[in-house]
C-alpha cells in the first residue's frame, strides 16, 4: 500500500515540467532576474483573471497584507477586524503596522467570520475588515460588504486559499478594496518559492503598493516613506504565467475530488463534512472534515489522525490552536471561551489529502482507512 501525503506537487511537474524548464532557462539567459516584462505580463495577466484592474506582485501573502494594509495608512492606534481561525499572517501583518487585531468569532459550517457577530466589533477605531476565504471557501462579500459600507470601512480579502474561487459569479479578490494572494508551492496557483500579489480596482492603493514594496520610492532614490524590498522574481513570474493557464482546469479537477469526497464520506458516523454556502464556489485548497469525540475520552480528532498515519494516509491540521490564545496576543486578553466556535474547531477539524492529481483509487484508499480509523476505539 503505498503512502499518500497531504499535498503532491510532483504530478503537477510532470505535467508543465518542459515548458516550465524552458521558461526558467529563457529568463536565466536574459540576466535580468528582477522586475522586466515577465513580472509585468503576470500582474496584468493574473489582474484580469481576479477581474481587477491592478495588479501588483510581491515576495508573498504574508507581504501582500502588510502592504495592503500600509496602503491604508493603517497604523498605531488603529482595530482590524479579522478571524482568529487562521494562519497567522493575517494577523501578524496587523500588529507590523502597529495596529491591533480584534479577532470575531467563525461559522461552524463554512470555518469563516461570522458576519453576524462582525457588525458588533465595530468601534470608531476600527479602520479595514480582514475577512479569510478559508480552505477555497469564499466569505459571503454581498452580506459582508454591506455592512463594511454602512459603516465606511476598507475591506482586505485574504485570499491566499482561494485563488479561483467565487462569490455570486465574482472571483475573490476583486470584490473588496483590496485582495490578497500567496503564491506559496501548496496553494492552487503556487509559484516554485514563495511570491504573493495584491490586486485592487483602486490606482491610488495600487500606486502606494508599488512604491512601498520598492523601498518607499515612486521615483528612483528619491524616498516617500520608509518601505521594503518586496518584489517577485522574474523566474517565479513565468511559472506562474504558465500555472495560471492551467488553473481552472486544475481547480475544477479539485472540485471533482471534493464531490466524490462528500459521496464516499457521508454515510460515516462521527464527522462533520465541509459545506459549501450558496452563491459560493470553493477551489477546495484544503478539504477538512471536523471528527467529533461524542463523548468520548481525549481527543478523538488526534486518535483517528495517528490512525490514519499508520495506515499511509497523511492528513494535517489547520489550526490547532486560534489566535486569540496564542502567546504572542495574550496581551489583548482574550481568555479560553471567548470565542467557542473557533475553540471547538480547533479540536475537531481534519484535512485530507488534496490536490488536483489525486486518483480515484488513492482517494478509495483514503475513505477506506478513515472509515477503520473511525470504527476503532
Amino acid at each position: 500500500m503505498n503512502s499518500i501525503p497531504p499535498f503532491d506537487l510532483t504530478e503537477q511537474y510532470k505535467l508543465i515540467g518542459e515548458e516550465v524548464g524552458a521558461a526558467v532557462l529563457e529568463v536565466l539567459a536574459s540576466g535580468r532576474y528582477i522586475g522586466g516584462s515577465p513580472v509585468e505580463q503576470f500582474e496584468q495577466q493574473f489582474a484580469q483573471y481576479v477581474g481587477a484592474s491592478q495588479g501588483i506582485a510581491c515576495n508573498s501573502g504574508t507581504d501582500a497584507l502588510y502592504l495592503a494594509l500600509r496602503s491604508l495608512n493603517i497604523g498605531a492606534g488603529d482595530e482590524v477586524i479579522t478571524t482568529p481561525f487562521t494562519f497567522v499572517a493575517t494577523a501578524e501583518t496587523i500588529s507590523a503596522v502597529g495596529a491591533t487585531p480584534v479577532f470575531v468569532d467563525i461559522d461552524a459550517a463554512t470555518f469563516n467570520l461570522d458576519l453576524d457577530q462582525v457588525e458588533a466589533a465595530i468601534t470608531d477605531r476600527t479602520k479595514a475588515i480582514i475577512p479569510v476565504h478559508l480552505f477555497g471557501q469564499p466569505v459571503d462579500m454581498t452580506r459582508l460588504m454591506e455592512i463594511a459600507q454602512k459603516h465606511q470601512i476598507p475591506v482586505i480579502e485574504d485570499c491566499a486559499q482561494s485563488t479561483g474561487a467565487e462569490w455570486q459569479g465574482s472571483k475573490v479578490g476583486g470584490i473588496g478594496q483590496i485582495g490578497c494572494f500567496s503564491f506559496f508551492p501548496t496553494k492552487n496557483l503556487g509559484a516554485c518559492g514563495d511570491g504573493g500579489a495584491v490586486i485592487t480596482n483602486d490606482e491610488a492603493i495600487a500606486a502606494k503598493v508599488r512604491m512601498i514594496r520598492d523601498h518607499g520610492q515612486y521615483q528612483k532614490y528619491r524616498y516617500e516613506e520608509v518601505g521594503v524590498n518586496s518584489r517577485l522574481d522574474a523566474v517565479q513570474a513565468v511559472i506562474l504565467q504558465i500555472k495560471l493557464r492551467h488553473l481552472d482546469q486544475w481547480n475544477t479537477q479539485r472540485q471533482t475530488i471534493a464531490d466524490r469526497y462528500a459521496q464516499l464520506l457521508r454515510p460515516l458516523p462521527g464527522i462533520v463534512l465541509p459545506q459549501s454556502m450558496a452563491g459560493g464556489k470553493s477551489v477546495w485548497n484544503q478539504y477538512t472534515i471536523r471528527v467529533l469525540s461524542e463523548g468520548k475520552p481525549g481527543n478523538e480528532r488526534d486518535r483517528v489522525k495517528q490512525r490514519l498515519q499508520e495506515q499511509g494516509v497523511s492528513s494535517m491540521i489547520y489550526y490547532p490552536l486560534p489566535l486569540h490564545l496564542q502567546p504572542v496576543y495574550a496581551s489583548l486578553g482574550y481568555q479560553p471561551g471567548q470565542l467557542p466556535v473557533s475553540e471547538q474547531m480547533a479540536q475537531e477539524v481534519l484535512s485530507l489529502p488534496m490536490f488536483p492529481e489525486l486518483s480515484p483509487m488513492q482517494q478509495d484508499q483514503i475513505v477506506y482507512a478513515l472509515k477503520d480509523s473511525l470504527a476503532v476505539g
